[in-house]
C-alpha cells in the first residue's frame, strides 16, 4: 500500500485461502487501515450468484464510487447519477445506465438501435472516465471479498483499469474450481500483482489468539492441544471450538497462582500454563498492563469426548453429502478406526471391497482434502509439528497449474496419485471434525461391532517392533494380565511352537551362558592399563564383525516402535475403552505411558497415566494379582515421570508404593534398614561370589515383578544419593544393592550387566574406592561371553556406551573418548538413532574439554545430521548447547549466537524439551552468561530468571549438574556487578553463592568432571569478597584437578584468570565486546590455522582487589 501511495501506480494484492482461513478478517483490517482523508476504500462481498450476472462486480463497485449505495429511491439514484455524469456523457446516452443501476432515464433513438456489445463499450468507457476523474481527487482502494465469484466481464474491465488508472485492488478468494478466465490469469501474472496463498495459523499463534480472545495470560496445555489439533490452524474452526467450550461451561477463569505458593503434586505437576508470547503481549497491551487471570478447565472434563460444534458438523455433513455412497462408506469406516489409520485395517473394515477399489477411493479422497497420506510415521510427525505457512505464488514465472498437460491430464494425475497412495502406510483425516461427524453417523450397535473388529485386528500387532524383539513396552507385561480377545491366546501359540521343535522368545533370552567361576579373562594381577587395552581391542573386534556381511548381527531395519505406538497401541486402547473392556484398556494405557517415557516425552506419559488412573479407580474393588501388578506398574511409571521432572519427593513416594504392591517393602527406619541391608548383603554374596548352581528361570509373573523392582531400585538409589542427610547414603547403598539382587534373580544378562554398571557408578560416587572397579570388571567379563546375536550385540554396545559415559563423569577424558567413539559407531551400525544421539551428546563434552576441536566439530556434524534426519529435538538442543559453549569458552564460532538464540526462542515451548530437566536450564544459563559478559543486564535477567524457574527441578543427572554449573556462573558474574556498584546485598549474596557452590561439590551426584569449574568459580567469589587465602586454595585445587583429568580447556582458562587477577592490568568493561568482534568462524580457524590464537579469546573475569569493599 505504501508503494501505491508513493509511486501512484496500480497495485493488486490477492489472498487465496480455503473457507475459514480469515480472508474476510484480513480485508476488514486492511479497510480499517486504509481509512484516510487522502484516499477512499470501497469494500464489497460477492457470492455464487454474482458469478452468473454479467458485469455485476463492476456494477457494485461503481455504485459505491458514485455514492448510489446509500440512495433510498430510484429517483434519488437517478438525480445523483445525472449530477455525476453530466460533464462526461451526452444526455441522450443516459439511458445506458438504466439496467445496471435500476433507474429510468428516457430511452433515446441512438441507444435503442445500439447492439448489446456497443452499449457495453460505451458503459465501460464512461466508467473509466469516472474513475480517472475520481482518482485525481482521491485515491481509490477496491476491496473485493470472495473474488473467485467475479464474472469474466468484470475481470476484463479490471484488467484494463489496472493498465490505465492508478488504483489499488485487494482481493480475497478461495481456490478456483475451474480454470480462471484469460483476464483473471493476466491480472495474476501482472508484475504489479502480489498473490499470497494463505496457510494455516501456526500452533504458537493459535495459543496467542486464544489468550487475546479470552483476555487471559495463559491456557492449560490440554486446551491448547485440543484447539491446535481440532482447528488444524483454521481461525474460524478455532473460534467455533472455543465458543462450543464456553457454551458447555467447560472454561473457568481464575487468578494466576504464584509458583512459590503452588505445592507440587501429581495432579498439578504439568499445570504450567502455555502463555502468550511476551513480545505480542507488550505490543498488544503495552508494558504496564498485565493480565492476572488464566483460563482453566473444569474438573474431570475430557475434551476429546465432546461433540463438535453444530456449525462445524454442518460443514462436514455438506462435504459428506457431496461424495458418492462408496466414498461415504469408506470415510465412515475410517472414522471408526480413529483420526489416524492404516490401509490394512481399513481394508478389513470395508465390506465386499477389493484392494484396487479401496486404493482408487483413497486417492480421490486424498485429492479432495479429506485425508492426508504418509509413507511412514516420521512423515506424519513432521507434518503435525507445523501447519503449512502462507507463501507468495509467482504466477508471472509459473504457468497456471490447471492449464498444464494434455486434455487427459486429470486421469494421469489421478493415476500418479494412486501410485503414491499405494506407497503410503499411514492415513489421517485432514479435519478431526470430519472424523467425529462421520463417527456419529453410526448407530450404537454398529459402532460396537466395528470397534470389536478393529480391536481383534490390532491386538495381533500391539507390541514392540521386530527390531526390538517384539516385546512389551513394560517388560513381560502380558505375562501378568489376560488381555487377549482372540481365542488363540499366547499360551496356545507357545505350545504349538514347542510341539514343532521351536524355541519361544523367552527360552532364547533365558538360555544361560557359562560364566567362569574365577576371573579367567582378567587375572588378579592385571594392571588397569592392560584392562584398558584388552577392553578397547574387544570392542574393535566387535566393530569389525559388525561391519562384515553377517546378517544375523546387524538388524535389517531401524526401530518402528513409535509408528506402532501411534497407529496400533493408542487406537487399540481407545477401542477397548469404548467397548467397556476396562482391564484391557488399562493394560494398553500403561503400555503407551511406558513407550512415551522411552521416547523422553514426559508430558504424554503423564497424560496416559492419568487415563490409566481413571480406570484403576473404577476397578478399585478388584483383588486379583493382575490388578495389583497394574497398580504397581502405574506407580512405577509415575515415579519415573516425577524423577524426570525433578520432583524427587514425589518420585520417592511413588516408587515406594510400587515396591509395596510388588511385595518388596523398602525400609523406612534405621532398624529395618539395618536388617534389610544384612539380608541383601548375604544374597549378593551368594549370587556373586558363590556362583549359584543351575536353576530354572523365574516364573512369568515373578519375572514381570522383578523387572519392575529393578527399575524402582535403580531410581531410588539415585534419589537418596541426592539428599544431603548423612543417613540417606545408607538407603542409597541398600537400593543399589537390591537392584543388583533383583537383576541377578531375573537371570537376564542385560539386566545383570546394567545393574553391575549402576552399582559401580554408585560405589564410585559414594566414595567406596575398593568396590566399584570389581563390578565394572564383572560386567565386562560377562559381555565377553555373550553370543553376538540379537540382544547380545545390543548389550555389548550398551556396555561400551555406559562405560564411556561413566569414565567421562569420573574425569578419565581420554578413555571416555576412546569408548565413546566406538559406542557411537556400534549404535550407528545397529541403526539405533536414539542411542546414537545420546552417545554423540556426551562424547562432545570430553572432546570439548580436551580442546580436540577437529574431532569435536566432526562429532557435532554427525549430531546435527542425526537431528535433522530424525527430527529429534533433544539432539538439536544439545547441538546448540555445544555451539554456545564453544563461543563462550573455546574462542571461535561454529554456529552464530543469533542462530542459537533463534532456536531457543522457537523451541522453548516444545513439549519434550520443556519437560526435560537440565537442557533448557543449561541453554538459558549460557545466554545469561553471554549477556552478563556484555554487561547487558536487562537481557541477563530475562534468561537468568527463566533458568531460575528450572533450578528446582533437581535431578541426579549430569545434564542437570552441567546446567546448574552454568547457572551459578551467571550468578557469580552478577555478584561482580553488585560488588562493583557497592550493593548492600552483595555480601549476603556472595556468602549464599559460595555455600551453594560448596554444597554442589560435596554432593555425591555431582560428577568429578564438574569440580574444576566449581572450584574455579569458588576461587573467583572468594577473590571478589577479599578472601585471598581461600581463593588460592580453590584455585590450586581446580588446577590440580584439571591436570589430573586432562581438562585442557579449564586449565588454560584458570591460568589466564590467575595471571589476570594478580596482574597490575586495569580491568576493562568492554573486554568481551572486543573479543566477540574478533571471534573467528570454524572455517577460518581451519584454513588460517588459528588454533593457537583462539586460546586468547577467553573471557577474563574482572576484579580490582584494591577497590574491594570487603
Amino acid at each position: 500500500m505504501k508503494e501505491f501511495l508513493v509511486r501512484n501506480c496500480s497495485r493488486v494484492l490477492m489472498y487465496e485461502g480455503l473457507s475459514g482461513y480469515g480472508k474476510s478478517q484480513i480485508l476488514k483490517e486492511i479497510e480499517r487501515l486504509a481509512q484516510s482523508k487522502n484516499h477512499r476504500a470501497i469494500a464489497i462481498a460477492l457470492n455464487k450468484i454474482s458469478f452468473h450476472q454479467n458485469f455485476y462486480t463492476i456494477q457494485i463497485l461503481m455504485a459505491n464510487v458514485l455514492g448510489l449505495d446509500s440512495c433510498r429511491h430510484y429517483k434519488e439514484r437517478q438525480s445523483n447519477l445525472q449530477n455525476k455524469v453530466k460533464t462526461l456523457l451526452n444526455e441522450k446516452f443516459y439511458c445506458i445506465l438504466n439496467d445496471i443501476f435500476h433507474v429510468q432515464f428516457p430511452i433515446s433513438r441512438e441507444v435503442s438501435t445500439m447492439s448489446t456489445s456497443r452499449r457495453q463499450k460505451h458503459l465501460e468507457a464512461l466508467f473509466m472516465k469516472i474513475l480517472k476523474q475520481t482518482v485525481k481527487e482521491k485515491r481509490i482502494i477496491f476491496l473485493i471479498d470472495e473474488g473467485q465469484f467475479v464474472d469474466s466481464a468484470s475481470w476484463a474491465f479490471l484488467e484494463e483499469l489496472i493498465r490505465t488508472v492508478p488504483i489499488f485492488i485487494v482481493m480475497s478468494l478461495s481456490p478456483f474450481l475451474d480454470t480462471p478466465c484469460d483476464a483473471a490469469s493476466t491480472i495474476m501474472k501482472n508484475r504489479n500483482t502480489t498473490y499470497v496463498t494463505l496457510g494455516a495459523v501456526q500452533p504458537k499463534d493459535i495459543r496467542n489468539k486464544v489468550c487475546l480472545d479470552l483476555n487471559v495470560s495463559g491456557i492449560p496445555k490440554e486446551l491448547n492441544s485440543y484447539l491446535v489439533e481440532g482447528s488444524c490452524g483454521i481461525p474460524f474452526y478455532c473460534e467455533e471450538l472455543l465458543k462450543n467450550l464456553d457454551h458447555h461451561r467447560v472454561l473457568i477463569f481464575q487468578p494466576m497462582e504464584s509458583k512459590e505458593k503452588a505445592n507440587v503434586a501429581w495432579n498439578n505437576m504439568f499445570r504450567n500454563y502455555t502463555k502468550i508470547t511476551e513480545g505480542l503481549k507488550i505490543a498488544t497491551l503495552g508494558h504496564d498492563k498485565k493480565i492476572k487471570e488464566v483460563c482453566d478447565l473444569t474438573r474431570d472434563v475430557r475434551l476429546k469426548n465432546l461433540s463438535p460444534p453444530a456449525s462445524l458438523k454442518e460443514i462436514s455433513l455438506v462435504q459428506l453429502d457431496s461424495m458418492s455412497l462408496s466414498h461415504q462408506m469408506l470415510v465412515r469406516c475410517a472414522a471408526i478406526i480413529g483420526l489416524t489409520f492404516t490401509p490394512d485395517l481399513l481394508f478389513e473394515m470395508l465390506p465386499c471391497w477389493n484392494l484396487k477399489m479401496m486404493i482408487k477411493a483413497l486417492a480421490m479422497l486424498v485429492k479432495s482434502n479429506i485425508f492426508y497420506c504418509f509413507r511412514n510415521g516420521k512423515e506424519l510427525r513432521m507434518a503435525l509439528k507445523q501447519n503449512p505457512a502462507s507463501f507468495e505464488v509467482l504466477y508471472r514465472s509459473l504457468s497456471l497449474k490447471p492449464m498444464e498437460g494434455m486434455p487427459c491430464g486429470h486421469q494421469e494425475a489421478l493415476r500418479e496419485l494412486e501410485s503414491e497412495v499405494i506407497e503410503c502406510h499411514i492415513f489421517r483425516f485432514c479435519r478431526p471434525v470430519m472424523q467425529k461427524t462421520a463417527y456419529e453417523l453410526w448407530l450404537k450397535d454398529q459402532k460396537k461391532a466395528m470397534h470389536l473388529k478393529c480391536a481383534c485386528f490390532l491386538e495381533e500387532i500391539a507390541h514392540k517392533c521386530k527390531r526390538c524383539c517384539s516385546g512389551d513396552f513394560i517388560p513381560y507385561h502380558h505375562f501378568t494380565v489376560d488381555i487377549r480377545l482372540n481365542t488363540l491366546d499366547m499360551d496356545t501359540i507357545r505350545k504349538m511352537a514347542k510341539s514343532q521343535g521351536f524355541k519361544v522368545e523367552e527360552e532364547i533370552i533365558f538360555s544361560k551362558i557359562e560364566i567362569p567361576m574365577k576371573s579367567e579373562i582378567f587375572p588378579e594381577n592385571i594392571s588397569s592399563e592392560e584392562i584398558r587395552e584388552k577392553v578397547l581391542s574387544f570392542f574393535d573386534v566387535i566393530i569389525i564383525k559388525m561391519r562384515s556381511s553377517e546378517a544375523d548381527i546387524i538388524p535389517l531395519e531401524s526401530c518402528q516402535c513409535e509408528d506402532i505406538l501411534e497407529v496400533v497401541t493408542m487406537p487399540l486402547a481407545h477401542h477397548f475403552l469404548i467397548l467397556g473392556e476396562k482391564n484391557k484398556a488399562l493394560y494398553y494405557f500403561l503400555e503407551i505411558a511406558s513407550a512415551y517415557l522411552i521416547m523422553n516425552d514426559n508430558y504424554m506419559a503423564y497424560v496416559y497415566l492419568n487415563e490409566g488412573e481413571r480406570l484403576l479407580k473404577t476397578l478399585r474393588n478388584e483383588t486379583s494379582w493382575s490388578h495389583t501388578f497394574e497398580s504397581a506398574a502405574s506407580y512405577s511409571l509415575k515415579g519415573q515421570v516425577c524423577f524426570n521432572m525433578g520432583q524427587m519427593r514425589l518420585a520417592r513416594k511413588m516408587l515406594r508404593k510400587a515396591l509395596k504392591l510388588l511385595n518388596h517393602n523398602f525400609p523406612s527406619n534405621f532398624i529395618s534398614l539395618f536388617l534389610q541391608t544384612h539380608v541383601e548383603s548375604n544374597r549378593l554374596f551368594h549370587y556373586v561370589d558363590q556362583q549359584a548352581q543351575e536353576s530354572l528361570p523365574p516364573g512369568k509373573k515373578r519375572l514381570a515383578q522383578l523387572y519392575q523392582q529393578t527399575t524402582c531400585f535403580s531410581l531410588l538409589w539415585r534419589i537418596y544419593s541426592l539428599n544431603d542427610f548423612f543417613h540417606y547414603k545408607y538407603y542409597a547403598h541398600l537400593a543399589a544393592m537390591m537392584q543388583v539382587n533383583s537383576a541377578l534373580e531375573t537371570q537376564d544378562n542385560f539386566q545383570i550387566i546394567k545393574a553391575y554398571l549402576d552399582y559401580s557408578v554408585h560405589q564410585q560416587l559414594a566414595g567406596y574406592q575398593g568396590m566399584w572397579s570389581k563390578y565394572e570388571v564383572m560386567a565386562i567379563e560377562q559381555i565377553m561371553n555373550l553370543p553376538l546375536k540379537g540382544q547380545g550385540i545390543e548389550t555389548v554396545t550398551y556396555v561400551a556406551d555406559t562405560l564411556g559415559f561413566k569414565k567421562f563423569l569420573m574425569g578419565h577424558l581420554e578413555l571416555a573418548i576412546d569408548l565413546g567413539s566406538r559406542a557411537q559407531t556400534m549404535w550407528g551400525l545397529l541403526q539405533n538413532p536414539n542411542r546414537q544421539y545420546s552417545v554423540l551428546c556426551w562424547l562432545s563434552r570430553p572432546l570439548f574439554l580436551r580442546n580436540r576441536h577437529t574431532q569435536l566439530i566432526q562429532t557435532l556434524g554427525w549430531l546435527w545430521d542425526l537431528s535433522v534426519i530424525e527430527e529429534h529435538i533433544l539432539s538439536k538442543a544439545f547441538f546448540y548447547y555445544a555451539c554456545l559453549d564453544i563461543m563462550l569458552y573455546s574462542g571461535f564460532v561454529y554456529r552464530s549466537f543469533e542462530e542459537c538464540l533463534e532456536f531457543i526462542h522457537q523451541s522453548e515451548d516444545n513439549r519434550i524439551l520443556n519437560f526435560h530437566s537440565g537442557i533448557l536450564l543449561g541453554l538459558y544459563s549460557c545466554l545469561a552468561i553471554w549477556y552478563a559478559r556484555l554487561q547487558d543486564w536487562d537481557c541477563f535477567h530475562v534468561f537468568s530468571n527463566k533458568a531460575k524457574n528450572l533450578v528446582p527441578r533437581k535431578t541426579p543427572t549430569p545434564v542437570y549438574s552441567q546446567g546448574i554449573c552454568r547457572y551459578l556462573e551467571g550468578q557469580v558474574l552478577y555478584l561482580q556487578k553488585q560488588i562493583e556498584e557497592r550493593s548492600e546485598w552483595a555480601q549476603d549474596t556472595g556468602v549464599v553463592l559460595l555455600k551453594n557452590l560448596e554444597t554442589l561439590v560435596a554432593q555425591n551426584t555431582t560428577a568429578i568432571i564438574f569440580h574444576p569449574r566449581l572450584y574455579h568459580l569458588m576461587a573467583y567469589v572468594c577473590l571478589l569478597m577479599g578472601n585471598e587465602q581461600n581463593c588460592d586454595l580453590f584455585l590450586n585445587t581446580a588446577l590440580q584437578l584439571s591436570e589430573t583429568q586432562g581438562n585442557v580447556l579449564e586449565k588454560c582458562w584458570l591460568n589466564m584468570n590467575k595471571e589476570w587477577w594478580y596482574s597490575s592490568s586495569e580491568p576493562s568493561k568492554e573486554q568481551w565486546h572486543q573479543t566477540v568482534l574478533r571471534l573467528p568462524s570454524w572455517d577460518k580457524v581451519v584454513f588460517s590455522k588459528l588454533s593457537l590464537d583462539i586460546q586468547r579469546n577467553k573471557f577474563l573475569m574482572r576484579v580490582n582487589i584494591l577497590d574491594n569493599p570487603f
